[in-house]
């Protein structure tokens, strides 16, 4: 056995819980605006496309990086998000199963 003193007990049913500001939540939506955007940009683009035939090189290209580096970051934060959130949920767990770090 070990000499480390056990967890403190969680707090009970009913009792008042301190008051969250909501901040992680208006970042959460102003990332959700962020990206949405590449997908904005496609849909102006492809509606410019329907009434204008042809396009200056220029704005294409702008287009097609910013289509690029919008999925690219997307698929970024898809790919570690899950990381970094599944991996405090499996700390918690462990910790309630008996095993601390």
């Amino acid at each position: 056995m070990s000499d480390t003193p056990p967890p403190p007990l969680p707090p009970a049913p009913g009792s008042p819980q301190a008051q969250r500001s909501g901040c992680i939540t208006g970042i959460m939506i102003l990332v959700g605006i962020v990206l949405l955007l590449p997908g904005l940009c496609a849909l102006v683009f492809g509606g410019m496309a329907l009434t204008e035939p042809r396009f200056e090189w220029g704005i294409l290209l702008f287009v097609f990086v910013g289509l690029l580096v919008g999925t690219v970051f997307i698929v970024g934060a898809l790919t570690y998000f899950p990381a970094l959130s599944l991996g405090p949920v499996v700390e918690h767990y462990l910790m309630h199963g008996g095993r601390l770090f």
